[in-house]
């Protein structure tokens, strides 16, 4: 145990968990005026002597300043607020999220709904894309690395591996440094992984695992198929659609080169297949010229294509097709020809007007599906809070006005009040579009929205 004063600042309150690398503790500093609550996690290395001290102690500050760097440019990121050394072990000071893990709220509440599922991805996926520009592979993701924080609901990304890895630097048989561990959950950690040559995919893979286990509540262990060598996952969760379980079956392919390669691409396959949410833009009055419209889109619009790799499906798929065709020409030679007319149902919802359902803090003039949603002078009025796809269905958190229409430049004229929306209501979207003040000012996005029918 630490002494109570870490660092002549920090006052420990309790140990929230401790492993093989050191432990965690939740402490207040005693050095901001509002004792602020922060997470110090303390670092062991393996390796014990003084030549190695010094090599994993330039390695610490170099993987502190990434760290504060991701937390700089992410608010679903921990921020790092300080690093040091004492009494031969390594500190980081990180923010404190409130907040329950994913294994948490699966415990509490049981299984998450795909609708959940689906905005948790939306949300965490730029993330990582964040994460994997910096050229940095996350290596441990999994539901207690993920925090739904209290206070927006967004998932928090913690637990980055690189750190682990420094503290298990050691000299190997050829008098080089190197890593002696290896970093990533067992279940949760893809096999290029487990032999020390994690990619970005390998966070893919860490993901889809994850959204499985929220889905099915099982974690890789119960659901994997040592005969089939898969993930055999479906017959758990008989209420995913076929589009979100293929999209999760490519991100957990064995082979590095079936997954998607980037967050970018998964992400495109998530949202309808990569295809834009266009706003519609108004028509110029006479005699002033057309406004350049930037639309609202998934980071991509690369078409993803899902094709299994098990060739039992397919000789399955060719059977039935013979089957099938052989059934069609009996019932062609039994009896006569019929025109049956099926039915059309119009399952779009009716609109019921356009809400302001928050803002993005983007200065280029663009918002992405997925993008999380923040409050301005006015408040974020749906959940979850993040710019949804078309179809979509969310929850007012807020009452809210509905407009005919929504404002249009050269000013933010609110056009006519149809209605309100109380909190709790039940929406669905059926187009987002957006209006920016300025070039400096957040994004206001806005949606016309229906009655579930």
């Amino acid at each position: 145990m630490p002494p109570a004063l870490l660092n002549n600042r920090y006052r420990i309150i309790k140990t929230l968990g401790a492993g093989g690398f050191g432990e965690t503790f939740l402490a207040e500093d005693t050095q901001m005026p509002s004792s602020r609550r922060c997470v110090i996690k303390q670092l062991k290395p393996v390796a014990n002597n003084p030549q190695m001290y010094n090599i994993v102690r330039d390695r610490f500050q170099r993987e502190a300043a990434v760290l504060e760097d991701l937390g700089d440019g992410s608010n679903q990121i921990p921020r790092l607020y300080a690093y040091f050394s004492e009494a031969g072990q390594f500190y980081l000071v990180q923010e404190w999220v409130e907040g329950e893990t994913l294994t948490r709220k699966i415990d509490t509440s049981g299984v998450m709904s795909e609708s959940s599922v689906r905005a948790l991805l939306s949300s965490i996926l730029p993330v990582l894309d964040f994460v994997h520009s910096k050229r940095i592979v996350h290596r441990d993701i999994k539901p207690d690395n993920i925090i739904l924080r209290q206070r927006d609901g967004l998932p928090v990304l913690i637990d980055f591996g690189a750190v682990k890895e420094t503290m298990g630097t050691g000299i190997n048989s050829t008098g080089n440094t190197a890593s002696s561990i290896v970093i990533g959950t067992p279940g949760f950690m893809p096999s290029e992984q487990a032999a020390g040559r994690p990619m970005y995919s390998s966070d893919l893979y860490s993901l889809g695992l994850t959204a499985i286990y929220l889905l099915t509540g099982k974690w890789p262990q119960e659901l994997a198929d040592p005969l089939a060598g898969e993930i055999a996952w479906h017959r758990h969760a008989l209420n995913v659609s076929p589009s979100l379980a293929a999209v999760l079956d490519k991100a957990i392919q064995f082979s590095p080169r079936e997954r998607y390669a980037t967050a970018r691409e998964m992400l495109s396959a998530l949202q309808y297949s990569g295809v834009p949410i266009s706003p519609t833009p108004p028509s110029p009055p006479a005699g002033e010229p057309t406004e350049p419209t930037a639309a609202v889109s998934p980071r991509s619009t690369q078409t993803n294509t899902y094709t299994s790799s098990l060739g039992d499906v397919q000789k399955l798929a060719i059977l039935g097709s013979i089957i099938g065709a052989s059934i069609i020409v009996g019932l062609v030679v039994a009896r006569p020809p019929q025109v049956v007319v099926a039915p059309i149902h119009n399952t779009q919802p009716r609109s019921i007007g356009w809400l302001r359902i928050g803002a993005v803090s983007k200065t280029a003039g663009f918002a992405y599906v997925g993008d999380p949603l923040i409050a301005t002078k006015q408040p974020v009025t749906i959940s979850p809070p993040v710019v949804p796809s078309p179809g979509a269905a969310v929850t007012v958190t807020t009452g809210v006005n509905l407009r005919k229409d929504m404002p249009r430049k050269p000013k933010y004229d609110l056009p006519e009040k149809v209605g309100v929306l109380k909190e709790g209501q039940q929406i669905i979207i059926l187009k987002v579009d957006y209006f920016a003040e300025s070039n400096s000012a957040p994004i206001a996005v806005w949606a016309e929205v229906g009655f579930p029918n």
